[in-house]
């Protein structure tokens, strides 16, 4: 895994005819011009469907009752559905394309009927599932039969849902056993609390941690007007040398659309967002299918894409139509290109390893700058030095950018100051040298 990975999630139900025949070549070269080093599949094990407990219809994806199965509508041909899936998995991995699935260590559907001990109750009101007993000595082996499983069929790692609510020290056996036959899987942690960062990373085992009650919380109430991007800095302090360990994400399935009216409420409300998840630091980012085309879930009615029922996103399929040559209108194709711009930007040496140097401390009285509403940082090395200026503001920014002394001693530029001019909720980049 490189030190910065972009992942690209997919619930494929919502993709092309809804099968993962979808995911074709058309859609594998779409990934590979977007820099995506993992596709996230969404969805793929057994999920409870047509039962009364469900929530929606088909129901949710992480109600699974059957661990060893995938759901046949994904299937052209439901008896051959696994051959399916192995078939996906190996197209995408002509392309450069590991592939990744969901884990789900927490529950299982009501009607579960599998080898895992169960109790008869769910948390929350998670009521189409029943929570997993982790006190009983059978439950760790049968995790490790199932990850074991899914890895043999080729995936390349597994994001893990709600692992705060299992035991971390018996998760962390599991992972380190099944790494010692499959050692190249990749695990990503959804965890809320940071007071458990680093315990899920050190006795764990995971490689990659959501950054959720971090960058993606302080962004999102940033551009509510709750909260100040001082906390940015905070936050990466707070971090120290997490940081790399960190996935940043503006959207996922769990959350509201960027270009929903509950969040930016525009897709070109993404840049300053954005350009700070990639570019500030050495972290991975993730993707929400459609949100390069500006998906804001316009079929729903809270800014989510709904992962109970079956919809139709409208950006979703102007996309798959794209791939199969259809054409976007000229804003799609517009807002497509400064997302490709933007990734591919990240995927330089310097913005994947370079030194990061905040400057919002220097910059708190300089002229037009705004702490609450920007932030500035340099990424630099031994070829290159950039200033990048995030805009929160809906606002045009123009700022005098302060330069401290030992700053450009370190990066070697005689440049006290930088005048920078960013467009509402946008971004400037500046080459120093």
């Amino acid at each position: 895994m490189s030190s910065k990975s972009i992942i690209y999630q997919l619930l494929p139900r919502l993709w092309g005819n809804g099968k993962l025949s979808s995911c074709d070549e058309a859609f594998a070269d779409h990934l590979k011009s977007l820099g995506v080093d993992y596709l996230w599949l969404t969805g793929i094990p057994r999920h409870a469907s047509g039962e009364d407990f469900v929530k929606g219809n088909p129901g949710s994806p992480y109600a699974v009752c059957d661990w060893y199965d995938m759901n046949p509508y994904l299937a052209e041909d439901p008896k051959r559905r696994m051959d399916e899936f192995r078939a996906t998995v190996e197209r995408m991995h002509t392309y450069g394309i590991k592939v990744l699935i969901d884990y789900i260590p927490n529950h299982v559907a009501r009607n579960y009927q599998g080898m895992l001990p169960i109790h008869d109750w769910c948390d929350g009101d998670w009521t189409d599932t029943l929570k997993v007993d982790w006190q009983n000595p059978a439950t760790e082996a049968e995790m490790l039969n199932i990850l074991r499983f899914w890895a043999s069929q080729g995936i390349d790692g597994f994001r893990c849902d709600m692992v705060e609510l299992v035991p971390c020290e018996m998760l962390g056996r599991v992972i380190k056993s099944v790494k010692r036959e499959f050692p190249s899987l990749l695990f990503i942690a959804e965890v809320y609390g940071k007071a458990n960062y680093r315990l899920y990373l050190d006795t764990g085992g995971f490689d990659l941690l959501y950054d959720k009650s971090g960058s993606y919380d302080i962004l999102r109430g940033i551009y509510s007007g709750s909260r100040s991007a001082r906390e940015l800095t905070w936050n990466w302090q707070s971090l120290g040398e997490l940081q790399p360990r960190m996935l940043n994400f503006l959207e996922n399935h769990d959350e509201q659309r960027i270009a929903s009216p509950q969040f930016a409420g525009d897709p070109d409300g993404v840049w300053a967002a954005l350009a700070f998840d990639l570019l500030f630091n050495d972290a991975s980012f993730m993707l929400y299918a459609g949100q390069e085309a500006g998906e804001n879930a316009e079929e729903g009615s809270d800014g989510r894409t709904s992962i109970f029922n079956w919809c139709k996103p409208k950006s979703l399929g102007l996309l798959y139509g794209s791939l199969h040559g259809l054409e976007l209108t000229s804003p799609a194709k517009e807002l497509l290109a400064n997302y490709k711009e933007l990734l591919s930007l990240s995927r330089l040496p310097l913005f994947m390893s370079g030194g990061v140097w905040d400057l919002c401390y220097c910059n708190l009285t300089s002229a037009g700058f705004n702490p609450d509403k920007h932030f500035v940082f340099a990424r630099f090395d031994r070829e290159s030095v950039w200033l990048v200026f995030c805009n929160f503001s809906s606002e045009r920014a123009s700022a005098c950018v302060v330069l401290p002394e030992d700053f450009c001693r370190l990066a070697d530029i005689d440049q006290e100051e930088c005048l920078i001019d960013a467009p509402p909720r946008g971004y400037a980049l500046i080459k120093c040298r």
